[in-house]
């Protein structure tokens, strides 16, 4: 398979070893570690897990219900492809979260909600730093997570943090389409929101939020353009 089959794997409860399957195949596909097309082999994940099969063939059940691995009319089974196709529905849902989470944050945050906030944005700015791509990924969904949480509706809160997990393939890509350092302006365009937020502008907030995820999606989407999602640079 990929390199992933040398990571070492954690020590297991009794019965946790589809959740453990489950959880490291998921972030392995997610972060791209299996990019997509990988063939998935149960034999060699049984060797891999030290387990038999059937913990195994349940944990690939579980991804193929979310759309991350396919199983061929030959019965192999496969990382499924990113649906770029489709994906205008998904952005349409990415940025319109982004609005009113942020929308809300700025209505009804709490002290301590910008605490928390400031915090994530300190760990996504050394992120940057260190141009460390996942690292990124990680650290923005947990600070626009903590946005959302400020927003005090568990609804959208949940639905803002699926989509930002299902994103993350997507924008591994994103962060690898800049040739050069990873640009300042994320933690520019961080802060500006957070200072909105703060001051419970919530029209400022709803723009600054439309603009920064707007700029994502047209940066994935011009990276699509010139076919940089056909070559997978990890």
């Amino acid at each position: 398979m990929s390199t992933a089959d040398t990571n070492s794997v954690p020590e297991r409860k009794r019965g946790s070893g589809v959740k453990m399957v489950y959880d490291l195949l998921r972030d392995e596909i997610l972060d791209l570690v299996l990019p997509p097309g990988s063939p998935i082999d149960e034999v060699q994940l049984a060797e891999r897990f030290k387990m038999s099969r059937t913990p195994i063939r349940e944990a690939l059940v579980r991804l193929a219900g979310e759309g991350l691995i396919d199983t061929l009319p030959n019965r192999s089974t496969m990382v499924s492809n990113i649906d770029f196709l489709n994906m205008h529905t998904y952005f349409d849902a990415l940025v319109l979260m982004y609005r009113v989470t942020t929308r809300l944050a700025a209505e009804h945050h709490r002290l301590e909600d910008l605490q928390v906030i400031h915090a994530h944005q300190a760990d996504f700015a050394k992120a940057v730093e260190a141009q460390d791509a996942l690292a990124m990924i990680a650290t923005n969904a947990a600070l626009h997570s903590a946005i959302a949480e400020a927003g005090r509706n568990p609804y959208f809160t949940g639905l803002f943090n699926r989509l930002l997990n299902e994103g993350r393939r997507l924008l591994r890509l994103y962060y690898q389409s800049y040739d050069d350092r990873l640009p300042q302006r994320f933690v520019d365009e961080h802060e500006d929101m957070i200072k909105v937020i703060a001051a419970r502008d919530v029209e400022a907030a709803d723009r600054l939020a439309k603009e920064h995820a707007e700029q994502i999606v047209d940066q994935i989407q011009k990276l699509f353009k010139r076919g940089g999602h056909l070559s997978i640079a990890l």
